[in-house]
């Protein structure tokens, strides 16, 4: 079997689990317990923390361990925005796009029907990239954030964040990324946002590990109340052994990153090329130049893309349709129709996704994609 779905979750490195079997086992204290034990465990999350904001390029105080991506973007969105409605005395405007992830839609639709807040959705381009004017021309004096994804998870394409970030920067409004994908692919620290969302298991650390990264001095309210952990920003008794997981795995994914997204780019444009020459119908999806080395998207026209799927996992290839969180959803992704894709046509999506060890061999799935295409077709 060949997994060429990456961005839905990645494997556990061997790496990471040693890291963190001592913490699940011997070192398994509780941080906020003031005895040799629960030290021990502060000490080894205070390690990972650091390790964690190097990366990242902020400070350590900055860096809040969650549950995953989809936490750090509600703790993001929605603990930056009814800070700011708490402060203000009235309801906050929220600038993103109609390409985002689930959970940042979804945090600011929340934001709406329970706050007030008014969300402006700025568009992309055909190829998805958000023009950094168009952030600048909705900005507001009320607007409490901006939320953009670094790099979208169904397309690949990569957004021009040091514009966006210049706007922002000068408008003195919090930015937000949405990093769950561009992480181990793309550089963390630099781009000049004042918060990051990253998930574990998108880098090899185990499922139900992430982190939010904010500027300390960005006013947050806090989705999960008790303890005061984290700050008081993110209470509950802080899972240390994910959290020196993650950092491992980070550590790793960031060592390698720049050699693996040459390689791995390289063995994406040869597949996408072979696909483009095998099956003449098929449409890349995505920005052709500005899009995550590892992901190659496409569109079938005149056939289900959920039975190629199906075509292809027969051959030994396992890829998806798009975002693992629709799984399942009959409705065409919200990212291609933002694309200007037409419904019947976003329906034969199917993306494939690689990680950092994509065997050489990779051009081959082509000649799957083009079979199960065509069996497809004559089962049609």
């Amino acid at each position: 079997m060949l997994y060429l779905d990456h961005a839905a979750t990645t494997p556990v490195r061997d790496e990471v689990v040693e890291a963190m079997l001592p913490y699940l086992r011997e070192r398994f204290g509780n941080p906020s317990s003031h005895h040799t034990v629960g030290e021990r465990a502060a000490a080894a999350l205070a390690d990972a923390r650091a390790r964690v904001a190097a990366i990242v390029g902020m400070r350590a105080g900055d860096i809040l361990f969650t549950s995953g991506g989809t936490e750090a973007n509600n703790l993001a969105i929605k603990g930056v925005a009814v800070a700011r409605t708490i402060a203000r005395g009235a309801p906050v405007h929220v600038v993103t796009t109609p390409i985002e992830h689930e959970s940042v839609l979804a945090s600011c639709d929340h934001l709406r029907r329970v706050h007030g807040a008014e969300i402006t959705h700025v568009p992309v381009s055909s190829t998805g990239i958000v023009d950094p004017d168009d952030i600048a021309g909705a900005l507001r004096e009320d607007t409490a954030i901006v939320a953009i994804g670094y790099a979208n998870n169904e397309i690949g394409t990569v957004q021009p964040v040091g514009g966006i970030a210049a706007v922002t920067r000068a408008a003195r409004v919090p930015l937000h990324l949405d990093a769950v994908q561009a992480a181990g692919w793309l550089p963390l620290a630099g781009t000049g946002a004042d918060a990051i969302a990253v998930a574990g298991h998108k880098v090899g650390a185990p499922q139900g590990t992430g982190i939010l990264a904010i500027r300390g001095r960005i006013p947050l309210e806090p989705l999960l109340h008790g303890g005061g952990q984290e700050r008081d920003r993110r209470s509950g008794t802080e899972n240390v052994a994910g959290a020196v997981g993650f950092a491992t795995a980070l550590e790793l994914a960031e060592r390698e990153r720049e050699e693996s997204a040459a390689r791995v780019g390289a063995l994406c444009r040869a597949l996408i090329g072979r696909v483009l020459e095998r099956v003449p119908e098929a449409r890349l999806t995505g920005d052709p130049v500005h899009r995550l080395p590892g992901t190659a998207s496409f569109v079938f026209p005149g056939v289900s893309g959920e039975a190629v799927l199906l075509e292809l996992e027969r051959r030994g290839v396992v890829s998806s349709s798009g975002s693992a969180c629709a799984a399942g959803s009959d409705e065409p992704s919200h990212v291609l129709l933002a694309c200007g894709i037409a419904p019947e046509i976003a329906q034969t999506a199917v993306r494939f996704t690689l990680g950092h060890a994509a065997p050489d061999d990779l051009p081959l799935v082509a000649d799957a994609v083009a079979a199960s295409v065509a069996a497809v077709h004559a089962g049609g």
